[in-house]
C-alpha cells in the first residue's frame, strides 16, 4: 500500500515512489547541459542502479529520454520536449505575440505568423495577415513539416544535436512537398549550421511554390526556443536587399518577445 503522508492541500496524500523517481530522473536531465551516464544518475539521485535503468527503459520507450548507446549515455526525449512546448503554445503566448505580429505587419506589408515546434511538424498558433494578401498555407491549426518551414529551422537550429538526431534517425523522417529541401541529416545540419551563423531562417517554395518566409526563433527563460516568428511574401515581389531587410526586422520582434515572455537567448 502506498505511505499516507501529510500536505498542506489536505490532511492525507498517497506517496508514489516510482512517481517521484520518474519526475526526479527528468529533472536531474533538464538540469544537465548534455546527456549524462546512467550511472550517474543513478548515484546523484540515491537510486538503486537497476531501478535506474529500469525506470529509464520504460521513458525512452515513452519517448521522454533518449538513449545514446556509443556513448552510454541518457538525454531528454521528443516529448519532454513536447510537453515543455505545450507550455508555450497555451494562449498567453498567443496574447503576447498579437500585437508584436500587427506591428511587424504593419512595417513589412507582408503577411507574419507564430509557430512552435511539436514533433518534426511545426504548429501555427496566430497568423496576421497583411491587407490585400492572399491568404496561405500558415493558417492557425495547420501543421507542417518543420524541415521546410523556416519557423521550423529557426527553432530546430537552437536545439541540441542529439535531439535534432532524435527528431531525424533517417531519410523516412524527411517529408517531401515539393521536390527540394534537406532529405537526410547531414543536409539538414548544414542548413541549420547556417541558421545559427546567420541569426535568421529562410526558405523559398519549398512549402508552396511562388512564396518564400523568413523567421527567427523565439527564446523562453532558459535559452531554449519557445516559438518563431515568420514573414511570408512572393518571391518576386521581394529583392535580395529586401530580404536582408525583412530577415532584420524579423530578428527584432523575435527579440521583442523574447523579452516580453522573460526568456533570453541562448549564448
Amino acid at each position: 500500500m502506498p505511505e499516507p503522508v501529510r500536505d498542506q492541500r489536505g490532511p492525507q496524500r498517497a506517496r508514489v515512489p516510482a512517481a517521484s523517481q520518474v519526475l526526479a530522473l527528468l529533472q536531474a536531465l533538464a538540469r544537465q547541459p548534455g546527456a549524462v551516464p546512467a550511472a550517474a544518475l543513478a548515484r546523484d539521485l540515491g537510486l538503486p542502479r537497476s531501478t535506474t535503468y529500469a525506470l529509464l527503459a520504460e521513458l525512452v520507450d515513452a519517448g521522454f529520454v533518449v538513449h545514446l548507446p556509443e556513448e552510454r549515455r541518457y538525454g531528454l526525449g521528443v516529448s519532454a520536449f513536447e510537453i515543455g512546448s505545450a507550455y508555450s503554445r497555451q494562449e498567453p503566448l498567443a496574447r503576447l505575440a498579437r500585437p508584436v505580429l500587427a506591428r511587424l505587419v504593419d512595417a513589412v506589408g507582408h503577411s507574419a505568423h507564430l509557430a512552435v515546434l511539436h514533433g518534426r511538424e511545426v504548429l501555427y498558433v496566430v497568423e496576421q495577415r497583411a491587407p490585400g494578401r492572399p491568404p496561405l498555407v500558415t493558417d492557425v491549426g495547420v501543421r507542417l513539416p518543420a524541415q521546410l518551414t523556416a519557423s521550423g529551422r529557426a527553432l530546430l537550429a537552437d536545439l541540441p544535436a542529439a535531439q535534432v538526431r532524435a527528431l531525424f534517425p533517417d531519410p523516412t523522417a524527411f517529408v517531401d512537398r515539393h521536390g527540394s529541401g534537406p532529405r537526410r541529416l547531414s543536409e539538414l545540419r548544414r542548413l541549420l549550421g547556417e541558421v545559427r551563423r546567420t541569426g535568421h531562417a529562410g526558405e523559398d517554395g519549398e512549402v508552396t511554390p511562388g512564396f518564400a518566409s523568413v523567421a527567427a526563433a523565439v527564446h523562453d527563460h532558459t535559452a531554449r526556443p519557445a516559438a518563431a516568428v515568420a514573414v511570408t511574401f512572393p518571391t518576386e515581389d521581394v529583392d535580395g536587399a529586401g530580404r536582408v531587410e525583412l530577415a532584420r526586422r524579423v530578428g527584432r520582434a523575435a527579440t521583442e518577445l523574447t523579452r516580453r515572455i522573460n526568456g533570453h537567448p541562448p549564448g
